[in-house]
């Protein structure tokens, strides 16, 4: 598949390769563009790029522009890909191009090219009787997409500003082969039917209400599913010797403006004001990790110093990125902050590293690792990016653990390694995250005492495993399709009396499990066994104890498994 770059250039790829994979998609949303054009020729354009899962593009209609419109789409569609439309690029001036886009009357693209510098040379990518201003790259001939499909329609503002037009989005996904389409409309399919939304409603688990937007409410069962996570994350911080604690849900601007918050997340953060000083509610942990570090005096021989926190974060994000538990406002975060020496640094990284695989694979989970480098937006010296980058690039080669570069997506005051996992129907979710940091402890002039007696600044990392313990719930929850392990379950035994006369002895068999600090709930509704059975399935109950004459005379149980047949076990 050849790739065309704006300059001209034309490279030869696969579709695997997540750059000929943009170009691929990219090129559909500008297929998507042309059809929407030919059918309409009143809507103007927008934007229309390639995405982590397919494209985009935004049109605004002259009409009330509805799903039921997508198949006469979809045709026209079809038909300029028949048409094998080869892509040629070409540049012009800036005001070659405002002229242009003014002849066509688009006005959105008019605004985007009006805030680019004068005397720019602006590339153009033209397929048949379209032409669209654009960065590229593009795959070279529309006829390389065999299979696609328009996904679904949503509102989105010009820009994500909420003060401008309201635009009609239309998401769509293509590929190479039919197969692959087929493939991934089956994932889909799957994934709805995993929706965490659904299953947790469903379940018990948590709920989501008008009166907070992005402020879940965790369940009795949901928070059954939240302490065990909690748990497991403390025995194996615990062995790994790190400290806990816990850091104030706000804290004054001053603070914010000495870690660089103020400056680079100010949009992200929810403000108060107390007693006639400006306050922030917490987005992240780290400034306040930073003062409890500087509390007391340090010397080397502590570290590694590891100190945990399960802190509780806001952010603001707009209302129309809120999803579930994936995207919310409010959120716990499992961080930790690990402050050393240089010469410690790649030991580390590696710790770190293996302790996040070791959890990902308890809850079976494969995984891949990026190296984000330094953003635009960023503090500190090039020296200092140097050393923090090779760093990390060091640790995981000395590991021989294979990781991806991910170019300018550092945090702004350190590259980092995020760790992708990969779930039960294929998807991927960034979760874990390490981030070397030579920044903070400067900005707040940290110091501990070294060997030689003199006073030396700690490099840090910041860490987290699970990231958001919601969002990680929501990630279990589509992952097992609710179908939790044993030991992870909110519920692990349910007992089902068949009838009245036999409470008793349900009751008996509940405080037997209790006390072996197994979770148990009994049916103690007037209902009939089968009734009882399927709705401990619906539940995703493990397993059901099913109890009547024969069982309370023996002294033994039933036990259906969830996808199982009954067995019968002695409870003596």
């Amino acid at each position: 598949m050849k790739v065309v770059f704006k300059n001209g250039d034309i490279r030869e790829g696969s579709f695997e390769e997540k750059e000929v994979k943009e170009a691929f998609w990219h090129t559909s949303a500008h297929v998507l563009a042309q059809a929407v054009k030919r059918l309409y020729p009143d809507t103007k354009c927008a934007i229309g790029p390639a995405i982590e899962n397919g494209f985009y593009y935004d049109f605004d209609f002259a009409f009330s522009f509805s799903e039921e419109h997508l198949a006469e789409v979809e045709a026209e569609m079809r038909k300029i890909v028949k048409e094998s439309l080869s892509l040629q690029v070409y540049e012009v001036s800036k005001e070659e191009a405002l002229s242009y886009m003014e002849k066509e009357n688009e006005s959105y693209k008019l605004e985007l090219i009006q805030n680019l510098p004068d005397g720019e040379r602006i590339s153009f990518y033209k397929q048949g009787d379209y032409a669209e201003f654009c960065a590229g790259p593009h795959i070279s001939n529309t006829c390389q997409i065999k299979a696609f499909k328009l996904l679904s329609v949503a509102g989105a503002y010009w820009r994500g500003d909420e003060k401008n037009k309201m635009l009609t989005r239309i998401y769509g996904i293509s590929f190479p082969k039919a197969a692959e389409l087929e493939e991934y409309l089956k994932m889909l399919e799957e994934a709805r039917l995993r929706d965490h939304r659904k299953l947790g409603k469903e379940l018990g688990l948590f709920m989501l209400a008008e009166e907070g937007p992005g402020l879940p409410f965790l369940l009795p069962k949901g928070m059954v599913l939240k302490n065990l996570l909690i748990d497991y994350w403390r025995r194996i911080h615990q062995r790994e010797g790190y400290l806990e604690i816990q850091t104030p849900m706000m804290l004054n601007r001053e603070l914010w403006e000495t870690s660089g918050h103020w400056e680079h997340y100010r949009e992200t953060m929810y403000t108060t004001v107390v007693d006639e000083v400006e306050y922030a509610i917490k987005p992240m942990n780290c400034p306040g990790g930073m003062l409890v570090y500087k509390m007391t005096p340090h010397s080397y021989k502590e570290f590694p110093l590891r100190i945990g926190e399960l802190g509780l974060v806001h952010r603001h994000e707009k209302s129309g990125t809120l999803h579930g538990l994936m995207r919310v406002r409010c959120f716990t975060q499992d961080d930790a902050h690990v402050f050393m020496m240089q010469e410690q640094v790649i030991d580390e990284i590696q710790r770190v590293a293996k302790l996040i695989d070791e959890v990902y694979k308890k809850f079976g989970f494969d995984y891949f690792v990026e190296l984000s480098t330094r953003p635009e937006d960023s503090i500190g010296s090039d020296e200092e990016w140097e050393l923090a980058t090779k760093a990390l690039e060091n640790a995981m080669q000395s590991m021989n653990m294979p990781y991806r570069v991910n170019e300018g997506d550092g945090a702004f005051y350190g590259p980092k390694l995020d760790f992708h996992l990969r779930d039960s129907i294929g998807r991927t979710w960034q979760c874990g995250t390490i981030q070397l940091d030579f920044q903070l402890p400067q900005r707040f002039e940290a110091e501990y005492i070294g060997a030689d007696g003199e006073k030396h600044r700690p490099i840090m990392i910041h860490r987290v495993v699970y990231g958001s313990l919601e969002r990680f719930m929501g990630i279990l929850i589509e992952h097992y399709a609710g179908k939790f392990p044993v030991w992870l379950s909110p519920v692990q035994i349910k007992i089902l009396p068949v009838s009245d006369k036999y409470l008793d002895y349900a009751r008996e068999i509940a405080e037997s499990l209790k006390a072996q600090n197994i979770r148990i709930e009994i049916d103690d509704r007037d209902e009939k066994l089968g009734f009882k059975i399927r709705e401990a399935r619906l539940d995703k109950v493990p397993y059901m104890l099913i109890l009547g004459e024969k069982e309370q005379v023996a002294g033994m149980v039933s036990v259906r498994q969830r996808d199982a047949e009954a067995d019968k076990q002695d409870m003596g």
